[in-house]
């Protein structure tokens, strides 16, 4: 089936559902500019002292908070990035009512800028940073635009973004509500995602509604679930969603 056969046969599964749920993973932004981690041209791909997967772990932000800051405001501020066509459609459907939830892995707050409501961050979100030493909560540009490499709180205490590093677990309530969202709807779509980790390839299982709707540049373990598979760009796909189907 071609692609455009195939996103005749979505808009019929869009108009046929009244509880859309959608799954994103990192390439939903890489559109708007963000880099993604495991592309060739990918973080995890690019040469550094120590490994982005080294950096970002709980025992490194402990016992080299300055090393960690250094790369976390260099590669993870997406402060001055945009949504794109995908973000806005997304928001459209959620304002239309179809859509019921947004399940991300990404951490850049950008379903949020483009007006979504209900959006389930499993990694949490750079919008939301704490201190350690007494949880006084900051908000992203207060780390950013921090004079000292470690941001410190008013209290003097180390201020600690809000998103799950290596070795530390998810949030609770956060999961539970994604595994409600895709247990209850009747059309799942996932884009951006290789769904090869954790807990991405986990949740699904959940999913028994109607519609499994995967988008996706390259082919995933789950395509043979799936009831459509689009290998396509989500921009693509997405702005089609945005003039037929809105």
């Amino acid at each position: 089936m071609k692609n455009t056969e195939k996103l005749q046969e979505l808009k019929k599964m869009i108009k046929n559902s009244s509880s859309i749920v959608f799954f994103g993973g990192a390439g939903v932004s890489t559109e708007s500019g963000i880099k993604d981690f495991r592309s060739k041209d990918g973080l995890y791909n690019m040469k550094y002292k120590y490994s982005p997967e080294k950096i970002l772990s709980h025992s490194f932000f402990i016992t080299n908070t300055k090393e960690f800051y250094i790369f976390y405001k260099d590669k993870m501020n997406s402060l001055n990035y945009n949504p794109n066509i995908t973000h806005y459609t997304l928001a459209k459907l959620e304002k239309q009512g179809k859509l019921k939830a947004i399940v991300t892995q990404n951490i850049d707050g950008l379903h949020q800028k483009a007006g979504s409501k209900i959006v389930y961050e499993l990694h949490g979100s750079i919008q939301k940073n704490y201190c350690i030493n007494c949880q006084k909560e900051y908000d992203a540009e207060f780390v950013f635009n921090s004079k000292n490499i470690v941001p410190k709180c008013s209290c003097g205490g180390i201020i600690k973004p809000d998103v799950v590093l290596y070795e530390e677990p998810l949030d609770n309530d956060i999961y539970d509500k994604s595994l409600q969202a895709i247990s209850n709807c009747d059309m799942l779509i996932i884009g951006g995602t290789s769904l090869a980790v954790y807990p991405a390839s986990y949740l699904i299982n959940y999913f028994k509604g109607k519609y499994l709707v995967l988008i996706n540049k390259e082919k995933t373990p789950f395509d043979n679930k799936a009831t459509l598979v689009i290998n396509d760009s989500l921009g693509y796909v997405f702005d089609y969603i945005d003039k037929n189907c809105i």
